[in-house]
């Protein structure tokens, strides 16, 4: 299987429902893997993984523990319930925990395929900010202890010659290390190095502080 193939993990104890489930989303054109229970999609299920497909009531984990223990992992695949003992009070509980669709055992193969591509296309859209996140946190880890000290200040909107008293070093010293900061980072003002700041999750404590517009 290629890096580009993603994966709708099928996860009910009912054998004969994912087998026919599994067929459907192959002839669809996804790559499926089917779990008994969610115990065994946790401790077999792959990083490709784009999808979950969920009953709501299973021995052992339910759909709802299951989602529980997706929403503290990071990366975590979208998850659809698809379940024949639905209620409202369930439905609700899942789409505010972020589930993609919630769909009862008879719904139209439309629907549900729907619900499966827009997962799909929620996984990628997530990977990909993923991706970028970790491309901007490479070009801060770029930056010297002094350089991310230097950096807080900055984007406090604190002018150097505080930011010179507050790290006991000279004003000149200040101005290089703003410059080797923007060059690391390549962005050209302050406003540009706080939205980059925000984007990266730095210094989320400091959020309300930061300067707005400069």
């Amino acid at each position: 299987m290629s890096d580009a193939v993603r994966v709708a993990a099928i996860v009910d104890d009912d054998a004969s429902f994912s087998a026919s489930l599994s067929r459907l989303l192959r002839a669809a054109g996804y790559a499926v893997q089917t779990f008994a229970s969610a115990e065994s999609y946790l401790a077999q299920g792959s990083e490709k993984t784009a999808c979950v497909i969920a009953d709501l009531r299973m021995p052992g984990l339910s759909g709802m523990d299951l989602q529980a223990v997706l929403e503290q992992q990071v990366g975590a695949p979208p998850l659809i319930f698809l379940t024949g003992q639905g209620d409202i009070a369930s439905s609700v509980r899942a789409m505010r925990h972020g589930a993609e669709d919630f769909l009862t055992k008879d719904a139209p193969k439309a629907e549900l395929l729907q619900a499966v591509e827009r997962a799909f296309a929620r996984d990628a859209r997530q990977r990909q900010q993923r991706r970028h996140l970790q491309v901007l946190r490479g070009r801060f880890d770029a930056l010297s202890p002094r350089e991310h000290e230097v950096l807080q200040q900055v984007v406090r909107g604190k002018p150097n010659k505080q930011i010179a008293a507050a790290l006991g070093i000279i004003e000149r010293t200040v101005k290089l290390h703003r410059t080797a900061i923007t060059t690391k980072l390549q962005v050209r003002s302050v406003a540009e190095l706080t939205r980059l700041v925000e984007a990266a999750g730095l210094f989320v404590e400091d959020a309300s502080t930061f300067p707005k517009g400069q």
